[in-house]
């Protein structure tokens, strides 16, 4: 038996808010490397939370021994969560902030937040593999949700930590920069003696260096076992997660009154965005006909959120391009409400951007009014609307809980029945599976099928994982970035 670097017996949280069911007995050895395995909400956050002593103890605390002059949790683990952070500037980050470039007062470059790296081999390493040199010159806000989360991998990782925990690392990257990282964590283990603990909620994403799994379920801590002896027990994917009785009815779905019937959804004419030197998308025409299904891709920081943020109104660079929505030139004197009432839309800026402490129900409502946040009253009928599709999204028992208090995954699918609430004419969904465990995910594709299959639905989806685009999808763009 090897050394213990983090060890809990009888681990009970003192207050019951972050307790599991039943009392934490864990040791994670020197030389392992973890995976912490889940469904959303089944507690894999807060085992990780007691572990880095976040949360005080009844009897027992945790103990360390990291075999360095400084113990604490504090010095030698470094955590990197799910919700993709600005750091000290979220306080004041809004949503749309990203696109109002002339509102960047005191935000900093992402070269005055690296720190000094002694190692400059590592130094090397990160910056070639995340592209660093192109970002050093952003602000921190302007990042897209890929570049951010390479840029809290570098930062993290030069400051050398002895245990790194990692919430979902590979989702936002595309796919060339996932097989680098698990390349260059593997390679760290090799050479240093970093010790890796991943929460993962898509399990088929478990690389080959971890030795070990602890699964999580329904708030207890499973006994760890060895990644072998979890890929042996671990079931198969679903191949159908929504019910007919479910498919029927949102197939049988009445048809609004004041739907746009333009043969043209979105229409773009030699369209470019520019952020002072940085070319952002550069003269791109692009035309979706009602109820096509598009597949947007390219590679992290080549624009596709940018152009989203054109679509959705978001970004107010949109008046100066030549852009057409349900066949209505923009600027022309059309209301941005009145356009919005027609989109369904969820993105990483959105769930970034949404610190609301509201029952669930209260976020799936303010997406009938395009609101972050919820300031209007909701009509009973309209509550009944979004209870029916937090029972579609399988979430009906969240409808009364706090949405901060939610997992990530439970946040997303919170946030998933508010892009649906409204049956907008265009889904505009950016990375909607993200944080989503197996069962989830299937879930999430079963009902954007279903909700497709209905006359002039039009789907604009991104994702960087091939395996989450539905069935229906017909057509793709894909870009490139601008150098």
């Amino acid at each position: 038996m090897g050394r213990t670097v983090i060890g809990i017996l009888n681990g009970v949280a003192r207050n019951p808010l972050y307790r599991l069911t039943e009392p934490i007995n864990l040791e994670i050895e020197e030389g392992e490397q973890v995976a912490v395995v889940g469904r959303n909400g089944a507690g894999k956050s807060l085992l990780v939370d007691t572990l880095t002593g976040k949360y005080l103890l009844l009897m027992n605390e945790v103990k360390y021994d990291f075999r360095s002059s400084d113990s604490s949790a504090f010095g030698n683990i470094k955590y990197i969560t799910f919700r993709d952070s600005y750091g000290d500037y979220d306080a004041t980050y809004y949503y749309q902030q990203r696109w109002n470039s002339h509102d960047l007062d005191d935000i900093p470059l992402v070269r005055d937040l690296l720190p000094a790296c002694e190692n400059r081999d590592l130094k090397d390493i990160l910056y070639n593999l995340f592209d660093i040199e192109s970002m050093l010159d952003k602000h921190i806000i302007l990042l897209s949700s890929g570049e951010l989360r390479k840029f809290q991998l570098t930062k993290t990782l030069l400051s050398g930590p002895h245990v790194l925990i990692i919430d979902n690392p590979f989702i936002g990257l595309d796919a060339q920069t996932r097989e680098s990282l698990q390349q260059l964590l593997r390679k760290l283990i090799e050479v240093t003696s970093l010790q890796v603990i991943l929460i993962l909620s898509k399990d088929d994403d478990i690389p080959s260096f971890i030795t070990h799994v602890i699964p999580v379920a329904n708030r207890c801590c499973g006994k760890k076992i060895t990644l072998s002896e979890y890929l042996d027990v671990r079931g198969k994917d679903p191949e159908n997660a929504l019910s007919d009785e479910k498919r029927q009815r949102i197939a049988g779905l009445p048809y609004g009154k004041n739907a746009y019937h333009a043969d043209c959804v979105v229409e773009l004419r030699k369209v470019s965005i520019r952020y002072g030197e940085r070319t952002i998308l550069k003269d791109l025409d692009w035309a979706v006909k009602r109820g096509e299904k598009w597949a947007l891709s390219g590679q992290n920081g080549s624009g596709k959120s940018t152009l989203l943020s054109l679509i959705c109104a978001d970004n107010p660079q949109s008046y100066a391009c030549d852009i057409s929505l349900f066949g209505r030139q923009r600027g022309s004197g059309e209301s941005i409400w009145e356009i919005k009432k027609h989109i369904g839309y969820v993105s990483p800026e959105m769930h970034r951007a949404y610190l609301k402490s509201l029952p669930a129900i209260d976020i799936v409502a303010s997406g009938l009014h395009d609101s972050v946040g919820l300031y209007k009253k909701v009509r009973d009928d309209d509550r009944a609307v979004c209870a029916w599709w937090m029972d579609i999204f399988g979430i009906a028992d969240l409808r009364d809980r706090n949405f901060l208090q939610l997992s990530s995954g439970e946040q997303r699918m919170v946030l998933l029945a508010r892009a649906f609430v409204k049956d907008p004419e265009l889904l505009v969904l950016d990375e909607p599976l993200h944080g989503l465990d197996m069962y989830n995910r299937r879930l999430v594709k079963d009902v954007i099928e279903a909700f497709c299959r209905r006359e002039g639905k039009t789907l604009i989806m991104v994702t960087h994982y091939e395996e989450e685009l539905p069935a229906c999808i017909g057509h793709r763009l894909y870009l490139t970035r601008n150098v």
